[in-house]
């Protein structure tokens, strides 16, 4: 924005924004406002007066607040499951992979933008559809886990899953806290957290051999 420019004005040149971008511009400025107020206590209203752009076109791109943080929480997850994908994918030693994946939650909660609240501390857990977001986030980050145990240990798919979930819940929480206390420096923190996560897989009979 112009300084100096008029209300009018500014929403004249949003205006012409493809619908695309302007949607982009929507969600980023939502994000901020959801983050900063929460869910609950953040308006339709406070969002389109913070993105410079009247209500009814906002509401031409988000039929209600929900539509609306469900789309911020659907960008969050895909962006954590997009990352996590690449670690696994682009890395091929096991051991190398179990540390990506750790890095890939710190990097995800040390985000400026603050995303992982939205994912992990959201205020409208009881609401069915943010649930169901958040189960699948938890089902997709243990199967990519739990295919790296299975391919490293010969353990069966349940055994993996099982040991994934609790890997997936180790990393949660390790690098949720470390963001409340980062004393230690980020790579330093995933990596000490990485290493008990692979010194524990390692414990059982191995198709990968101990370091």
């Amino acid at each position: 924005m112009v300084v100096g420019a008029s209300v009018e004005e500014s929403v004249s040149r949003t205006a012409r924004l493809p619908k695309s971008q302007r949607r982009d511009q929507l969600v980023d400025v939502a994000r901020s406002v959801f983050v900063e107020q929460g869910y609950h206590a953040a308006s339709m209203e406070i969002i389109a007066e913070t993105a410079g752009v009247s209500k009814p076109l906002l509401y031409q791109h988000f039929p209600s607040k929900l539509d609306l943080y469900l789309a911020l929480l659907d960008a969050g997850i895909d962006d954590l499951l997009a990352k996590s994908d690449a670690s696994l994918r682009d890395i091929t030693d096991n051991k190398l992979r179990v540390i990506a994946t750790i890095q890939t939650y710190f990097e995800f909660v040390d985000d400026p933008q603050d995303a992982y609240r939205l994912v992990f501390e959201s205020d409208l857990t009881n609401e069915p559809q943010v649930r169901a977001r958040l189960e699948r986030l938890e089902r997709e980050v243990i199967k990519r886990i739990a295919a790296v145990i299975k391919a490293d240990t010969g353990l069966s798919e349940s055994q993996a899953t099982l040991l994934g979930a609790g890997l997936h819940g180790m990393a949660q929480v390790a690098a949720t806290n470390w963001l409340r206390d980062p004393t230690i420096p980020r790579e330093d923190a995933a990596e000490l957290v990485a290493m008990l996560s692979w010194r524990g897989i390692r414990g059982f009979p191995l198709s990968h051999p101990p370091a």
